[in-house]
């Protein structure tokens, strides 16, 4: 048998379309990923980042032939998440700032993160911060909330952002300096004091 796990994701891509079953492989890999992404970029439940994350794979499934070995698998699949979550958020009518459903390890790693650029006020305990991080993520617009995950919480290059978003990477690199403006506005708002150097 053999190690699918060794193999890239564009061996795998070609292994799938002579044996279907190898998919099985590919979904395993990017599972927890998408899943995260849905979740965070729209803030909907468990059970709806579920389907969400079915239909995204029913539709890389079928169109695993359009492939364009170019863009990079990962980019290429995450754009069609990126899509799917849009059309799914239309039709449930959701509202612009949807309420973000983390966990608290992905809150502690964003708040890791923008540790680097934030200086905190010491007082503030952690898990209140959690809470006030979560809020502002919900607050953010859609645009700015997911281009702050790709980017802290995916581990997103911008060079992947830039193709996931079908964006120039000089306006990626705008869009999460604004994205940050704005987070830091509205934790100013939300009394979430700190400092971006």
């Amino acid at each position: 048998m053999q190690d699918y796990s060794k193999k890239t994701d564009a061996e795998l891509v070609s292994l799938t379309l002579k044996d279907q079953e190898v998919f099985l492989y590919l979904m395993e890999r990017y599972e927890k990923k998408l899943f995260r992404y849905i979740r965070h970029f729209s803030g909907v439940n468990r059970e709806t980042a579920e389907d969400i994350l079915q239909e995204v794979f029913i539709k890389i499934y079928k169109n695993l032939n359009d492939f364009d070995l170019d863009l990079g698998f990962s980019s290429w699949v995450y754009r069609i998440t990126h899509n799917e979550t849009i059309n799914q958020i239309k039709k449930i009518n959701r509202h612009k700032t949807l309420p973000i459903e983390t966990d608290d390890d992905d809150v502690k790693s964003l708040i890791d993160i923008l540790e680097s650029d934030v200086n905190i006020v010491k007082d503030i305990k952690k898990k209140d911060l959690q809470q006030k991080v979560r809020k502002v993520l919900s607050m953010l617009s859609p645009d700015f909330r997911e281009i702050l995950i790709l980017r802290y919480l995916d581990e997103k290059d911008y060079k992947e952002i830039s193709d996931i978003l079908k964006k120039p990477m000089g306006t990626v690199a705008t869009l999460i300096n604004r994205a940050k403006a704005q987070f830091k506005q509205i934790a100013e708002k939300n009394n979430l004091i700190y400092l971006i150097s």
